[in-house]
């Protein structure tokens, strides 16, 4: 679909002609100023803030921590200075509002409450107000990005039962194959109206969905029990689909709406939470993280389950290698959004 000029466009345009106007006028030898960075505004839940990756941002014990869990090394932060660095390329300043455990009502109209195990008050976290109004979107934006989903399914709510299960020999997938149709619905509606919000906050933008990585194996007989905790062979296979199912919808309600969908599921295949470190991208239950992260498994009733010795519990997020990888794509995506009519 054709687009109409938008507001960075015009802008872009508007710039070109001061500048070739102001060269023609600057005496021989002078340098032109550099043109105004593009606003980006990156929205999500924990696969985007980056929980374990890097040093937190802001960092311990500053006062400005918010519970959100955002951390240097995230794709964002990557993007960011990829796309700043390089010579002649699009310079951009991002603000990055993303939030462990947000959901897709906590980017448009619910203020979220931040559960951050990592240097919380003794009182709890302040309630942030939603990602939309945090970021500032208005005509000025440029780019936004959103990488949103996986909590309003309630994945991680899904992965701790079917810990729990595999515990005690039972099937997960039995507890929610009549509920997660209803749980698919909620996710569409909610992503439309997700989507509609956003443009008409920032009415100029160019939209990027960012799709979920790949962290399980098509075969589950390719992942040892122990990658995944007590998680069964079957249930395995099961969230895989759950998965596959999510991203499916995501791209679908993004290709209705117009908008660039980013598909992290295809480009990580074969780093999946099952892979040998040095291959994968993504955790398992417990994996490799920084020190500050924690290392006992949060399970439903406030308990919880230690993780081996040396080991954090990264409850299936990708590491810095995952990252990595999914920087490489956004920024990709970004420079396209940024070149279009």
């Amino acid at each position: 679909m054709k687009r109409r000029m938008t507001g960075w466009s015009v802008r872009s345009v508007a710039m070109g002609l001061a500048a070739l106007v102001a060269g023609a006028l600057l005496p021989t030898g002078a340098q032109a100023q550099p043109a105004d960075p593009y606003e980006w505004a990156a929205l999500g839940d924990s696969y985007t803030a980056g929980l374990f990756v890097g040093d937190p941002q802001p960092p311990l014990g500053s006062s400005d921590r918010d519970g959100c869990d955002r951390t240097a090394n995230s794709y964002p932060d990557l993007v960011q200075r990829a796309l700043n660095t390089t010579p002649g390329g699009p310079s951009v300043e991002l603000t990055n509002v993303s939030c462990g455990g947000a959901a897709i009502e906590h980017i448009t109209d619910s203020g979220q409450q931040p559960l951050s195990p990592v240097d919380a008050p003794a009182d709890g976290w302040a309630e942030v107000a939603p990602q939309l109004q945090r970021a500032g979107l208005d005509e000025t934006t440029d780019v936004v990005t959103i990488g949103i989903g996986g909590n309003t399914l309630g994945l991680a709510e899904i992965l701790a039962r079917c810990v729990v299960d595999g515990l005690l020999g039972r099937s997960c997938m039995t507890h929610y194959e009549y509920e997660i149709g209803e749980r698919y619905s909620r996710v569409l509606t909610e992503y439309e109206a997700m989507l509609e919000a956003v443009h008409t906050a920032a009415p100029n933008t160019k939209v990027i969905t960012i799709g979920y990585p790949s962290v399980l194996p098509k075969n589950s007989g390719d992942c040892a029990r122990g990658d995944l905790a007590t998680i069964s062979q079957d249930d395995i296979d099961w969230l895989w689909g759950v998965h596959a199912n999510l991203n499916q919808i995501i791209e679908s309600v993004t290709d209705e709406r117009g908008d660039r969908f980013v598909d992290l599921d295809t480009s990580s295949a074969g780093h999946d939470a099952c892979q040998p470190a040095g291959t994968k991208w993504v955790e398992g239950i417990c994996g490799q993280a920084e020190d500050f992260w924690p290392t006992d498994i949060p399970l439903p009733n406030g308990l919880s389950l230690p993780c081996p010795d040396g080991m954090h519990a990264t409850m299936v997020h990708p590491n810095a290698a995952g990252h990595a990888g999914a920087a490489t794509q956004v920024e990709t995506a970004i420079r396209a959004a940024l070149q279009e009519p």
